[in-house]
């Protein structure tokens, strides 16, 4: 394949790119000499060992290092990266209040505007004073500890504070319901739990007081709980418990005396996170991550791949509900400046995340592919009167970004910036494809798999696909790969989630492929599109089409918000059913839907037009805002939703029964 680039980075930006210094480091220290992405991609899945152990080695990873990289590389789940490492998560999270104590570590905004600021130094005695109080009340390596909290200052101290003492992260974000929270949390058997007591989203101040007196109540395991409010500050009086001691979070990072931060080293596999599946056809997995393999993987990314230094104001819109989350504050590792936010993205105004990265220089700017797609639908053209001086990097993920976002990022946000896509997910905390800032970004695609990461599309009967489309797999093991499911102790939940479908290969569950540009210097550059989820995969007349072929034609119909589709069985074949979502005041009409079945005709293929085009009010979404086409695929066939609570708007799930349509 081969276009122009919507952007290159000039000379400079690669000589400065800190994944070029790492190739001139692996030469004068190594004597691998590798001169192009190309070469140090190959190099990196040709010899795991070497590259996983050069990062460690060239980020000065703390910890105690051995000898054996890892065992049993060639089979997977089994393989154990680094099997007799010692290390401590938060220890390398909080290495720069040595090193540069006044540098600011995270400012917090919300909808009313910045809540507070620390620095390395004032985030490091802040995790020292909770980790005195998590000791205090019984707290030590291996135990869980839950949160139910807004992206704030809370949920980072919590977790840094957590991983000091060795114990295990779990979070959920605040609009949770009482079942999802407990469908998750009761299987980890949490001994603390730190959590918020209202919100603000919208405008609107929501408190969970009676939704945690249930959940607590709910919860035998919980030994105290630690509450807070990020609107009036004062907790004290709102909570009322009987099953578990009562904390309120300011005396509980309250010191008068001087305490050290100490850091309980553990196994480089020790559990670090509990994440969950989405839970959409059955109560959530969990599945744990461990703590060097996270490190690791984290800080290659945040690093090489999106080029965060010491001091980088470091932004993504995401709640404590999201992997995302567990990514993006990671770049404390790297020294970066986090710039946290909790809230709508459009409220104030419209335009309230672009107005916060313009006034704090942020340089690298994160969210959802929907969020885009949004600020697209909306008009918002930040870049006109006020242009990104400090953007240097867009991140996009959720769901695959559209080349007419793209487009649009380009036209009316940052013409000089990096836009990378990049594609991963819960199952191993970081990303199987992204951004690299020495190569040129393509419309629609995923700049080239991550380093480390054999990544290929096959058919399905797992032969590589050179082109065309097919199913993503990694075949060689690496660190970020969970550690096990939760409660699974034979392993075979893990095994079936991952490695069923081809032997000794993980398969992601994702639809794409790739494609090749030759670059001035002679190597190949591998883009990445990914075309959506292999279970949502359309399926008529035996031709397999990935949802966002669909969508990315139907949503540039200027009445059209947002769309969904699904495979309805029919007459023993399927056809093709899209929702669509309408912009306020327009009125679904014959006309609209000729329009935009000729949008998908001209610009895929016949196959790809819908059978029935039906206007909704409403799409059901996961809690980190991806559309769940299975569970209306289930409802439109009148089969059960294993679990509404996985859904942030499981009301809208009504809006898809008995249609009358689907039954002509």
């Amino acid at each position: 394949m081969s276009h122009a680039p919507l952007w290159a980075p000039t000379q400079d930006q690669i000589d400065q790119a800190n994944i070029t210094k790492f190739g001139t480091w692996l030469g004068a220290q190594h004597g691998i000499y590798l001169d192009n992405y190309e070469a140090i991609y190959n190099w990196s899945i040709a010899h795991p060992d070497l590259f996983w152990s050069a990062i460690w080695e060239y980020y000065d990873v703390i910890g105690s290092r051995s000898a054996q990289i890892v065992s049993e590389i060639t089979q997977m789940p089994s393989a154990r990266w680094f099997p007799q490492a010692r290390l401590n998560f938060a220890e390398n999270m909080l290495r720069y209040a040595k090193t540069s104590s006044h540098l600011t570590a995270i400012t917090v905004f919300n909808e009313l505007g910045k809540q507070c600021s620390y620095t390395y130094k004032e985030l490091q005695d802040a995790v020292a004073a909770l980790a005195s109080t998590f000791k205090d009340n019984g707290i030590q390596k291996g135990d869980r500890i839950a949160a139910i909290t807004t992206n704030s200052e809370h949920a980072i101290i919590g977790m840094l504070a957590c991983a000091s003492l060795g114990a295990v992260w779990s979070s959920c974000s605040p609009d949770f319901g009482e079942s999802g929270i407990l469908d998750r949390f009761s299987q980890i058997e949490p001994k603390l739990l730190i959590t918020c007591t209202g919100y603000i989203y919208a405008g609107k101040v929501l408190s969970l007081a009676d939704k945690i007196s249930t959940v607590v109540d709910s919860l035998p395991s919980l030994q105290a709980v630690i509450s807070f409010n990020p609107i009036d500050r004062d907790t004290s009086h709102i909570l009322t418990l009987t099953t578990a001691k009562h904390l309120d979070w300011i005396n509980a990072i309250k010191s008068n005396d001087k305490i050290e931060l100490h850091f309980e080293e553990v196994d480089f596999n020790d559990p670090l996170y509990i994440l969950y599946s989405s839970g959409t056809t059955g109560k959530p997995k969990c599945i744990v991550h461990g703590v060097g393999g996270t490190l690791l993987q984290h800080i290659k990314e945040l690093s090489l791949h999106s080029d965060v230094v010491e001091g980088t104001k470091l932004f993504y819109f995401t709640t404590c509900g999201w992997m995302m989350w567990n990514w993006y504050i990671s770049g404390l590792a790297l020294g970066a400046s986090l710039v946290v936010y909790d809230g709508s993205p459009f409220h104030p105004e419209k335009d309230s995340l672009f107005s916060l990265a313009k006034a704090e220089d942020i340089e690298v700017f994160g969210a959802s592919a929907k969020y885009f797609a949004a600020a697209e639908k909306f008009g918002l053209k930040p870049n006109k009167d006020h242009p990104f001086t400090s953007l240097k990097a867009i991140l996009s993920t959720g769901s695959p970004l559209v080349p007419e976002s793209f487009d649009y990022l380009y036209a009316h946000v940052a013409p000089h910036a990096r836009v990378s896509s990049i594609s991963g997910g819960t199952d191993i905390v970081s990303c199987f494809a992204l951004g690299v800032p020495t190569l040129p970004v393509y419309r629609g695609e995923l700049q080239a798999p991550g380093l480390g990461m054999d990544i290929a599309f096959v058919d399905e009967s797992g032969v590589e696909l050179e082109s065309g489309k097919g199913e993503l797999i990694c075949r060689t093991s690496f660190p970020s790969m969970p550690i096990y499911f939760w409660a699974d102790e034979s392993g075979q939940r893990y095994k079936r989630a991952y490695f069923d479908s081809f032997e000794n290969t993980w398969a992601h569950g994702d639809f794409g492929e790739q494609s090749l540009h030759v670059l001035s210097d002679g190597s190949v550059q591998k883009g990445i599109m990914i075309h959506g989820r292999s279970d949502a995969v359309l399926n008529p007349n035996g031709v397999r089409i990935g949802t966002a072929e669909i969508y990315r034609q139907v949503e540039q119909i200027d009445e059209v918000f947002e769309s969904l589709a699904i495979g309805q069985k029919w007459d023993g074949d399927e056809r093709i059913i899209l929702f669509v979502v309408l912009m306020p005041e327009v009125r679904f009409s014959e006309d609209l839907s000729l329009r935009i079945k000729q949008q998908i005709r001209n610009n895929t293929s016949p196959r790809h037009v819908p059978s029935k085009i039906i206007a909704v009010s409403d799409i059901p979404r996961t809690r980190s805002g991806k559309i769940v086409e299975l569970a209306v695929r289930s409802v439109v066939h009148g089969e059960e939703v294993k679990n509404n609570e996985a859904i942030a708007n499981p009301a809208a799930l009504d809006l898809f029964k008995d249609i009358p349509e689907l039954q002509e």
